[in-house]
């Protein structure tokens, strides 16, 4: 059985950036306010005309590719993870495939919202290990400004959320000790109400339902966020998946290199921190700059950890994501 690898990373996030205090001159809201509870300070929104979610994911895959010396006919298979495709269907693997101008491989979407990049990473690990394929393209991007509510009505799911995209390139390793060592997923669907978004769909209304009622206090087309129970629910989850993990390759936490949670809210990433006894330099956060990109979060923390010099070859890396559903999930990577 082979080993599978990350070969390449590449983000993109836009250009414009939104401040708290940019925010602060739409909604009844403060620097102080938002920074207390989430410690963003900025996220990026995109231009209208300019920045799509398969765009975004292009640009990045681009990158990526370029890192890992491939081109894009070295692609076996693409694995998208998004909650903001550009249509309600066909999803954006397939867009991917036609800008990046792909051979006729398979293109699979995800929609494991926060919980997406790793659980297609788990996806393509599969693929990778059993030999069906050699390299595949794991993209996760999101445009959020499109879909938030920015009235004091949506203010608490407003200021959290950003637009960006991050892609890697799983290839095959024959380096028994190092790459992808496991992945782990979860679920429990008891809770998918506690964040969700339920229109339109059958679990809400569908367009023709809004369009013919115009109802201005109509709230089911908005994302709507217990934000306290998750939070909860998040800090015992990320907790018990990386365990899982570090169990599972009989490691020690005293072994994580560095850990990069997905980006949600930096008082989560802080406890866990604090939980596993975890120096500042074992924890990698960018949610400050770029708000929760749900999907994209990982692979843009990633890539930028990398960048900084922050991942060498044999370090643990811990990935870990926790999100609507819900889900969540842990990658444990020997980085080669």
């Amino acid at each position: 059985m082979y080993r599978s690898k990350f070969s390449g990373l590449g983000f993109y996030v836009p250009s414009q950036i939104v401040t708290n205090d940019d925010l602060a001159q739409l909604l009844t809201t403060s620097d102080a306010w938002i920074q207390e509870r989430t410690g963003i300070q900025e996220r990026r929104h995109i231009i209208k005309g300019e920045d799509t979610t398969t765009s975004m994911g292009v640009k990045a895959a681009k990158q990526a590719l370029e890192r890992a010396q491939l081109l894009p006919e070295d692609i076996d298979f693409v694995i998208f993870a998004t909650l903001s495709p550009d249509y309600y269907f066909p999803g954006p693997g397939v867009l991917v495939q036609r800008e990046l101008g792909l051979r006729t491989v398979g293109a699979l979407d995800i929609r494991n919202q926060c919980s997406g990049f790793v659980y297609a990473v788990s996806i393509a690990d599969q693929y990778i290990k059993t030999g069906m394929y050699k390299h595949i393209l794991v993209i996760g991007s999101e445009v959020h400004s499109a879909g938030l509510d920015m009235t004091d009505r949506g203010r608490n799911v407003s200021v959290i959320f950003g637009d960006g995209a991050g892609a890697a390139i799983i290839s095959r390793s024959n380096n028994n000790a190092a790459g992808i060592l496991s992945t782990h997923l979860h679920a429990e669907g008891i809770h998918a109400e506690e964040l969700c978004l339920k229109a339109p769909g059958m679990g809400g209304r569908w367009v023709s339902d809004i369009v013919a009622d115009n109802d201005p206090n109509d709230e089911s087309y908005l994302p709507y966020m217990n934000g306290q129970y998750v939070f909860k629910n998040a800090v015992v989850r990320f907790a018990e998946v990386i365990q899982e993990g570090l169990l599972d390759n009989a490691l020690q936490v005293s072994d994580i290199d560095l850990l990069i949670p997905h980006q949600a809210n930096l008082r989560i990433s802080q406890f866990i921190q604090q939980k596993f006894k975890l120096t500042d330099d074992q924890v990698f956060n960018n949610i400050q700059k770029y708000g929760n990109t749900t999907a994209a979060s990982i692979p843009i923390a990633l890539t930028e950890a990398w960048e900084q010099g922050k991942i060498k070859s044999g370090d643990l890396v811990v990935l870990a994501a926790f999100g609507s559903g819900f889900t969540w999930g842990s990658v444990m990577i020997r980085w080669e």
